[in-house]
């Protein structure tokens, strides 16, 4: 059976997709686990809210990649880390 269409790219994305909930918790588990190996988290509720904070608006602007939400997730921490101690 030979898909065509609308079907066809439906085929070949859906083992791309993740619920929202699940995107959201595999996002944050990563990027927590990267900050808090490397000793970047002193405060852990303030650091899970502003990670929380930061993946969510992401998804909000449409990044749906798991890795990408990490990442950006772990650089936007480090610069309001160096951003509060330089103040």
């Amino acid at each position: 059976m030979t898909l065509t269409g609308t079907d066809a790219i439906a085929g070949r994305f859906s083992r791309m997709y993740e619920p929202l909930p699940i995107l959201v918790e595999n996002s944050l588990h990563i990027a927590w686990d990267f900050l808090e190996r490397s000793g970047d988290i002193t405060d852990a509720g303030e650091a899970s809210r502003f990670l929380l904070r930061t993946i969510s608006e992401l998804i909000r602007n449409g990044e749906r990649r798991k890795l990408m939400l990490s990442n950006r997730a772990i650089d936007a921490y480090k610069r309001a880390q160096a951003a509060r101690l330089a103040a």
